[in-house]
């Protein structure tokens, strides 16, 4: 009963500045991720667990402010109002007595019903358009989460990494670069490795763009089997061994990939053949390319589209500098110098994001637009700029409310124009020193 009680004014719990968002996030998933992991806050504290868990949305979005500060500006501490500022081991302890599952839990209920529904509206011949890649995150040099996550080793006279970083992966739909699934571990856990677990995710009636490296036979076959016209398009090696069975088109062919007998010892579940598509073509500047799919109806799926799909997959690459150079505000780690709180930073950042771009999606709507049409940067500084005008200096409450309605009309104004097809490859220029890293002292690693 006392539960019960706990949420029984859970709408009001959430702070006017954060009203908004709390259009997106229901009251009952927050009351089920805090319930299903065990961690509801009964007992009243100046933090109670949901006030928490929008404390760890709040950092990832007002990156440059101390905990100390957000929990002030968001208005997130009991007694509502400007009472007696909480003390900074205090928020400290409210972190860790919420700890990650919820904040997993919140993200994972959200993200399925937040991009099942985008990619469910943004559709390629019938298929949800999904992508699938990796990155990594630098983290706080301490011990913990050096030996929690590792990080890059040592390469000829240069020493490794500086910092502990975390391998991230992320299933996004990419028309509107929402978030489904992210998962993440310690840095010498391959990008294949997680895509094990990823794959699940993908639902019915779906294409999901890879890079070349997730060009592995089982998990691809695997894949396509699993569910209901689940399909991939990726890129061949060029070491892809191919041998042409029947010619569909132009620069379109049936082949079998030849596969190892490593392989096939390792995987005996393995087709005898396996089969897929493969469409040769070449744009302006840059070399020749083979893509590969298991969209192998000619007719139902033309050449021409599959190539210009593919080329899509960027939208997950500009989705991680979204989130590493703007979110984050290419700050050279997170905040949390403890693995279980990096856990919990990390789906807090994840929710965040989510949470700039359904409001993205929805002024996309109104603006009649895709939702890639819409400037992140400038939508996420408006969202902050909303916030901090919501709470410094205070606003009349009544006044609250219009202001935040009125969010979407200014982000309608944020269109920008149609993107302009690269003329160019992709090239990097990497930044030498002369200098050697200063490693880390006494500090082991994996």
């Amino acid at each position: 009963m006392a539960l019960l009680e706990a949420f029984a004014n859970f709408p009001d719990a959430v702070p006017a500045q954060l009203d908004r968002f709390r259009q997106h996030i229901k009251p009952e998933w927050v009351e089920e991720a805090l319930v299903a992991t065990g961690t509801a806050t009964v007992r009243r504290r100046r933090l109670p667990a949901e006030r928490v868990l929008w404390l760890v949305i709040g950092m990832a979005l007002m990156r440059n402010e101390s905990l100390e500060r957000v929990v002030e500006w968001l208005n997130l501490a009991l007694p509502a109002g400007r009472g007696e500022p909480v003390a900074k081991s205090a928020i400290t302890q409210a972190r860790q007595r919420l700890g990650e599952d919820p904040v997993a839990y919140l993200f994972a209920i959200t993200a399925a019903v937040w991009a099942a529904e985008s990619a469910g509206r943004h559709r390629w011949r019938g298929l949800s358009l999904w992508g699938v890649d990796g990155s990594t995150l630098r983290v706080p040099d301490s011990p913990e989460n050096w030996s929690a996550f590792g990080g890059q080793r040592g390469n000829g006279d240069r020493n490794g990494s500086a910092y502990p970083t975390v391998r991230v992966l992320a299933l996004m739909a990419l028309r509107s670069h929402l978030l489904a699934s992210l998962l993440f571990d310690e840095y010498h856990v391959g990008e294949g490795t997680l895509a094990h677990d990823l794959w699940r995710e993908l639902p019915d009636d779906a294409v999901v763009l890879v890079d070349r490296n997730f060009l592995v036979a089982h998990q691809l076959t695997a894949l396509v089997r699993s569910g209901r016209n689940r399909h991939w398009v990726t890129r061949a090696k060029s070491q892809t061994r191919l041998r042409r069975i029947l010619r569909l088109g132009p620069n379109d062919e049936l082949v079998e990939i030849e596969l190892s007998d490593q392989t096939r010892r390792a995987h005996p579940e393995l087709p005898a053949v396996w089969q897929a598509r493969a469409i040769r073509y070449q744009r302006r500047g840059f070399r020749p390319a083979t893509l590969l799919t298991s969209l192998d109806n000619p007719v139902a799926y033309p050449a021409g589209e599959i190539v210009t799909l593919y080329h899509e997959r960027w939208e997950l690459e500009i989705g991680y500098d979204e989130v590493k150079t703007h979110l984050l505000a290419r700050e050279e780690t997170i905040r949390s110098r403890t693995p279980d709180g990096v856990r919990q930073e990390l789906w807090g950042i994840g929710l965040a994001y989510n949470l700039v771009r359904v409001e993205m999606e929805r002024a996309a709507d109104e603006a009649g637009v895709e939702p890639t049409r819409i400037s992140f940067v400038n939508a996420l500084a408006l969202i902050r700029y909303t916030w901090l005008i919501s709470s410094t200096p205070p606003l009349a409450p009544g006044k609250i409310p219009a202001r935040l309605a009125d969010l979407r009309r200014h982000l309608k104004l944020l269109v920008i124009p149609e993107r302009r097809t690269r003329s160019y490859p992709r090239a990097v220029k990497i930044k030498m020193s002369a200098y050697l890293r200063k490693p880390p002292s006494g500090r082991g690693r994996k």
